[in-house]
C-alpha cells in the first residue's frame, strides 16, 4: 500500500474518532476545562491581599502540609517547590512568595480523589518566605519556609 495513502487514512481515522468523542461529550475544549483566572489575586502586590483575594485569608498554621524547598537557591529564576497536603479533603493548594512584586505564584485546584501533591518551579526576586496555603473542608491552612536567594530571578 502507498505510504502516503496509509498516513492519510490513519490521520482521517484519528480525526473521525476525536470528532465522535467531542460529539458524545467525552472531550471538551480547553476553555471549558480551564479554571477561571483570579486576576485580582494574581495581581495583588502584598501577601495579605493576595491570600485574601485567593480565598486563603485567615489561614491557620498546620504541620500537615509538607513543603520542600531549598534552603539556598543559587538562581531565583527557577526555585523548585514540592508540596504535599496530608489534610483530608484538600481541594486546592496555592504557593505565595512573600517578597515578590505579585506574591501569588500558583494556585492549583485538586480534583476529587486526586493526591494533593504539587511539584513546580517559582521565580523569586530576593530572599523571602515561600508560603503554601491549602483549602480543605471549607477552611484554609498554611505553612512557610524561608529560601535564601543568591541571584534574583525577577530582574535582579
Amino acid at each position: 500500500m502507498n505510504q502516503l495513502r496509509r498516513t492519510f487514512l490513519k490521520s482521517s481515522g484519528m480525526a473521525g474518532a476525536v470528532m465522535v468523542a467531542i460529539g458524545a461529550g467525552l472531550l471538551k475544549s480547553g476553555e471549558v476545562m480551564a479554571a477561571t483566572w483570579n486576576k485580582l489575586a494574581f495581581t495583588s502586590n502584598n501577601i495579605a491581599d493576595a491570600m485574601k483575594n485567593a480565598n486563603y485569608g485567615g489561614a491557620t498554621e498546620s504541620k500537615d502540609i509538607v513543603i520542600t524547598v531549598p534552603d539556598i537557591a543559587e538562581n531565583g529564576a527557577s526555585v523548585p517547590v514540592e508540596v504535599t497536603s496530608n489534610i483530608p479533603g484538600t481541594t486546592s493548594i496555592a504557593i505565595f512568595v512573600e517578597k515578590n512584586i505579585t506574591p501569588l505564584a500558583a494556585d492549583f485546584e485538586i480534583s476529587n480523589g486526586a493526591e494533593p501533591y504539587i511539584y513546580t518551579f517559582v521565580k523569586m526576586g530576593q530572599t523571602s518566605q515561600v508560603r503554601v496555603a491549602v483549602r480543605a473542608g471549607g477552611k484554609a491552612y498554611t505553612v512557610s519556609k524561608e529560601v535564601k536567594v543568591t541571584i534574583g530571578g525577577c530582574g535582579g
